[in-house]
């Protein structure tokens, strides 16, 4: 009887398994640029930016919302079905007492009003 063991050429392996994992390598970049822009959209006017936010499955009572001068950060609050986290920043400071909120259908919509420049020059009388 006869056993013959199979030869494996070690440059065969690693041809294979280097295009493999450069592959995985392209969709693993792929899949986390997608994962950045992926569920929102964003539209701008002079006055307000508005953002429109896909949560689905989450309540109004599931998200909390913080705005602290260019920045608009959402998340989950803990123990809902989905963890959100996300963070916005815009080109403008935002007006939060003129800005809104909305979530309809799984969708947040979110107008960020533009804050307007205060003027805080003083004239000063010359004696």
């Amino acid at each position: 009887m006869f056993f013959a063991s199979p030869v494996i050429r070690r440059s065969a392996f690693n041809a294979s398994h280097q295009a493999d994992l450069a592959l995985q390598r392209f969709l693993q970049a792929s899949q986390h640029a997608a994962a950045k822009t992926a569920g929102y959209t964003a539209t701008s006017t002079e006055d307000a930016t508005t953002l429109s936010v896909d949560v689905p499955g989450l309540a109004r009572e599931q998200l909390q919302l913080r705005i602290e001068d260019h920045q608009v950060h959402l998340s989950s609050v803990e123990g809902a079905p989905r963890q959100v986290q996300r963070s916005w920043e815009l080109p403008h400071a935002i007006d939060a007492a003129a800005s809104s909120a909305k979530l309809e259908n799984g969708v947040l919509t979110l107008v960020l009003a533009q804050r307007k420049p205060v003027d805080t020059s003083v004239q000063l009388s010359i004696q």
